[in-house]
C-alpha cells in the first residue's frame, strides 16, 4: 500500500462487548491520541467520557436494525476518507471485535481507493465476553467440539440442509444479532430434530449492568420465552453448554424492566453525523 506521510493510519479498534474495563490498553492509548474518533452505537459512553480527549470530535455513527436514523453505510465510509485526508488522527471504535460480524470490509475497501493507510486493533467480541459474563465455557470438554458464530437476520439465508446439519452438529452455536429471529431459529432447529440433550441461553445486553440471561432446554423454549421481545444487543447461544449458565453463572442480574444501556438510535442521528 503506497503511503502519504501526512496521513496518518485510520484506526479499527474493538471497544468490547459493554463492559468498558474489557477495552485493551492500546486502544485507550490511541483513543487519547486521536482527533476525531468515529464510533458505533454498542460502545459505552463510559470509554468515550473517560479515554478520549476532550478537544477530540466524536461522531456518533450509530446502525440499529429496524431503527431509522441508523447511519448509512456510505455515509461512515465518507467520513473516515474525509478526515483521513485532512490529515487528522481518526479512529473507527467499533463494539466488540472489529473483525466479526461488522462492515469492516466496506471501511477497508473504501480506504484502499483513496490508499489511506490503516491498522487493526482487536477487540474482546461479543460471544466471548457474554459466554464468560453468563459462566458458560463456550467450548466445555464433552459438552462441544468447537464453536460456530452465525448471525439471523433473515430466515432465507439459510437452506433447509444448513438447518439440518446445525440442528445435528455437537458444536455450539452463537447467533449475533438474532434477538428478533430467535422464535424462528428454535423452530427450525427443533423441526430438524436438534437433540433433546440441547439448551439454549439468551443473553440480552451482556456485560452491562443490564445484562439478563434467559435459558431453557431448546424444546422449552417457546413455552418459556417465547414471546419476549429483547432489547438489543441480544446474543443466542445453543448447545450443551448452554445449561452450565445455571450452575456456573457468577454475575447477578439487577431487577429492571426494558432499560438500555446503549441508547437506541434516534431518528435524526444520520443528519447530525453528516452535519
Amino acid at each position: 500500500m503506497s503511503q502519504n506521510k501526512s496521513i496518518h493510519p485510520v484506526i479499527f479498534a474493538g471497544a468490547g462487548p459493554g463492559d468498558p474495563e474489557l477495552i485493551t490498553l492500546k486502544t485507550i492509548r490511541l483513543l487519547r491520541e486521536a482527533e476525531v474518533v468515529i464510533t458505533d452505537r454498542l460502545v459505552s459512553e463510559t470509554i468515550l467520557e473517560t479515554y478520549v480527549h476532550p478537544k477530540a470530535l466524536v461522531l456518533h455513527a450509530g446502525k440499529q436494525r429496524g431503527r431509522e436514523g441508523s447511519t448509512p453505510q456510505h455515509i461512515i465510509n465518507e467520513l473516515l476518507i474525509e478526515y483521513a485526508l485532512q490529515g487528522k488522527k481518526v479512529i473507527r471504535l467499533k463494539g466488540g471485535d472489529v473483525s466479526v460480524f461488522s462492515n469492516l470490509l466496506d471501511e477497508l475497501q473504501a480506504l484502499n481507493k483513496y490508499r489511506i493507510p490503516y491498522e487493526i486493533i482487536p477487540g474482546v467480541t461479543a460471544a466471548c465476553g457474554a459466554a464468560a459474563y453468563a459462566g458458560i465455557p463456550l467450548t466445555a470438554r464433552a459438552h462441544a467440539q468447537a464453536v460456530r458464530f452465525l448471525t439471523l437476520h433473515k430466515n432465507e439465508i439459510f437452506q433447509p440442509a444448513y438447518w439440518k446439519e446445525l440442528a445435528q452438529t455437537d458444536d455450539t452455536l452463537v447467533f449475533y444479532m438474532s434477538g428478533n429471529t430467535t422464535a424462528e431459529l428454535v423452530k427450525q432447529l427443533t423441526d430438524q430434530g436438534i437433540g433433546r440433550d440441547r439448551s439454549i441461553a439468551v443473553i440480552e445486553q451482556a456485560t452491562t449492568p443490564q445484562q439478563k440471561v434467559f435459558s431453557a432446554p431448546v424444546y422449552s423454549y417457546e413455552r418459556e420465552f417465547g414471546n419476549r421481545n429483547y432489547l438489543s444487543p441480544t446474543l443466542v447461544i445453543v448447545g450443551k453448554v448452554a445449561a452450565l449458565h445455571e450452575t456456573l453463572k457468577w454475575k447477578a442480574e439487577i431487577e429492571t424492566e426494558n432499560e438500555y444501556y446503549f441508547k437506541p438510535i434516534t431518528k435524526n442521528k444520520a443528519e447530525e453525523v453528516r452535519a
